[in-house]
């Protein structure tokens, strides 16, 4: 009796379908992950500038622009996917935090060459922020953590 070695062409085929649709499922769902990390970094410079606009607002009931107040020029909050953060705002309306991504290629092109802007806004005593208020950005929700979502 001969005894078979090696795999058939249909078993093979099967093998490459499978891996096909493990790929074509697995590649856009990295993809958002990718976009979503990417977005987090907006979050973490905004972060640092909250407090020195806090800290000014309570000391003169105006919102610090950026060489003012301890906050430097808008090219000096950078990082690996964000190219500026701007500081602007009125105390009616609320202070604001404009985070820019670096064009598309340097960042995933969602994200790329958009703006999100955090706002702050005096509740008489207490300082809430805002993040993308109204989903002005452009920025497609799927890409950004629930608490910028709805607002």
């Amino acid at each position: 009796m001969k005894t078979q070695k090696g795999f058939t062409l249909i078993e093979l085929m099967i093998v490459v379908a499978i891996i096909a649709i493990l790929a074509a499922i697995a590649i856009p769902q990295y993809q958002d992950y990718i976009t979503k990390s990417q977005f987090s970094e907006s979050q973490t410079i905004a972060d640092g500038l909250k407090t020195p606009i806090v800290e000014y607002f309570n000391q003169t009931g105006s919102c610090p622009t950026n060489g003012t107040g301890g906050i430097v020029s808008a090219t000096s909050y950078t990082g690996k996917y964000v190219v500026s953060a701007t500081t602007a705002g009125t105390a009616a309306a609320g202070c604001t935090i404009d985070v820019k991504f670096k064009p598309a290629g340097s960042v995933s092109t969602p994200l790329g060459g958009k703006d999100v802007i955090f706002t702050g806004q005096d509740n008489g005593g207490t300082f809430s922020w805002i993040c993308d208020k109204g989903g002005a950005s452009g920025i497609a929700d799927k890409y950004k953590p629930q608490v910028c979502n709805g607002n």
